[in-house]
């Protein structure tokens, strides 16, 4: 047999028998270790939001719902106005049937920015729990490819929701100069509660995500149930409205709470401060058990997506 000519002709063929030499063995050896660098599994404890790791992935987020904001509204005509669009036709309709035909009271407000107002509240709310809720699956093969922590994927679906908020927001700003409506001390509230619509919003679509993976109806049952929400809200009508006795009932929806007291920050009006402790109660305990269960049910959406 011709003798290998050529680069690397002069290296010995080890063939299993000989010992490794160990100053040949310490330049090709590569370090692997005997234990995976990243494990996702559920957590042990009660709630274990693992700041540090969503810090650390604040870019990420970033990204993310900047990616959403602008999927939304590619090869489209009018772009960011359609965040107009949706509250301010629902609130001309809302404004002719429940304002003139029916003539629903309005707590001293003309109908139109009543309406509006609690409109641009819920379809925040309603467009960004839909979107968080459906976002897992939308994702499925970033989920399945890379490690990140996961809450960011529903985090950035209602991140992206906000840039809608304040775009129909404008609208708003003209009609309460349509009206003359004067501002009151009570404006300082209104990030407040821009930011507990958010957390709120934020965990029902966290919860809501974790479970879509895993069972199907959720994803057809959900535009059923937020769309229930508008009459079960003050939205078409005030709680002043209900008879006194069913009052409590009515403000163990949290958004009644938010939408009331943010009308109040808006307006002028008395803030219902016990109806916005329950909003902020139901907020925190929605968000702490969306959490728990998101963190629980984690380990097996890369294998069920």
């Amino acid at each position: 047999m011709k003798p290998a000519t050529g680069e690397g002709a002069d290296k010995p063929i080890n063939t299993g028998n000989e010992a490794p030499n160990p100053s040949n063995q310490s330049k090709v050896a590569v370090n692997i270790p005997s234990k995976p660098v990243i494990r996702i599994r559920p957590t042990k404890s009660w709630v274990s939001l693992d700041l540090r790791d969503l810090w650390a992935y604040r870019e990420l987020l970033y990204f993310l719902t900047w990616r959403d904001v602008k999927v939304r509204y590619k090869q489209t005509v009018l772009g960011a106005a359609w965040a107009i669009v949706q509250p301010l036709f629902i609130t001309l309709i809302f404004t002719v049937v429940f304002g003139r035909l029916v003539g629903l009271p309005s707590d001293g407000l003309p109908y139109l920015l009543f309406a509006y107002s609690g409109l641009l509240v819920w379809t925040f709310f309603a467009n960004a729990v839909s979107n968080s809720a459906n976002s897992l699956v939308a994702d499925s093969r970033l989920i399945s490819k890379i490690y990140f922590p996961r809450m960011i994927i529903p985090g950035a679906a209602v991140g992206a929701m906000l840039v809608d908020l304040a775009v129909a927001s404008l609208v708003l700003v003209g009609l309460m100069l349509f009206y003359g409506v004067e501002l009151a001390w009570g404006i300082l509230m209104l990030p407040v509660l821009v930011a507990l619509t958010t957390l709120l919003a934020l965990g029902m679509g966290m919860w809501l995500a974790a479970l879509n993976v895993k069972y199907q109806d959720i994803r057809y049952a959900l535009p059923f149930l937020i769309q229930l929400s508008i009459y079960v809200s003050p939205v078409i009508y005030p709680s002043s409205l209900l008879p006194e006795r069913m009052q409590w009932i009515y403000t163990l929806n949290p958004l009644t709470g938010i939408i009331e007291n943010l009308r109040a920050a808006l307006f002028g009006l008395n803030f219902d401060w016990p109806a916005l402790l329950v909003s902020v109660a139901i907020t925190a305990g929605v968000l702490v058990y969306a959490a728990y269960t998101f963190r629980r049910m984690e380990q097996n959406f890369a294998d069920i997506v």
